[in-house]
């Protein structure tokens, strides 16, 4: 047992070589978070999820699908169509984390003018 602990030390995000940083990275970026919250609501293809995220380039939906399967958070399920069909969903994994994640997003939004407030008093 007491192996196993040095081997999985525990997570500590203030620590620069701990992989919880890339993990907070990847969740907390401004597309991971919108791709998590629009995968929370329903299955989407990739040009549906392109159109409900406004202003994400192709390239950076596609990278942060990559970055969010590779995590575990996202299942990508390709449909051997001719037009080709892929489609994309939370795993349980990312079930999880959406969850708290769509709880800033819902508090940003509910304070937006909250926000803007206190910008303009400064």
């Amino acid at each position: 047992m007491a192996g196993l602990a040095k081997r999985n030390p525990p997570a500590d995000v203030y620590a620069a070589q701990c992989p919880s940083r890339g993990v907070l990275d990847h969740l907390t970026s401004r597309w991971g978070v919108l791709v998590l919250v629009a995968l929370a609501e329903e299955m989407h293809r990739f040009s549906a999820l392109r159109r409900k995220i406004g202003g994400v380039s192709e390239k950076m939906l596609a990278q942060t699908l990559v970055t969010l399967e590779e995590d575990g958070f996202v299942e990508r399920t390709a449909y051997p169509e001719v037009p080709p069909r892929v489609e994309y969903r939370l795993t349980p994994l990312g079930r999880e984390v959406a969850v708290k994640v769509e709880s800033l997003v819902d508090w940003i939004e509910a304070n937006v003018p909250r926000v803007q407030r206190a910008r303009a008093a400064r």
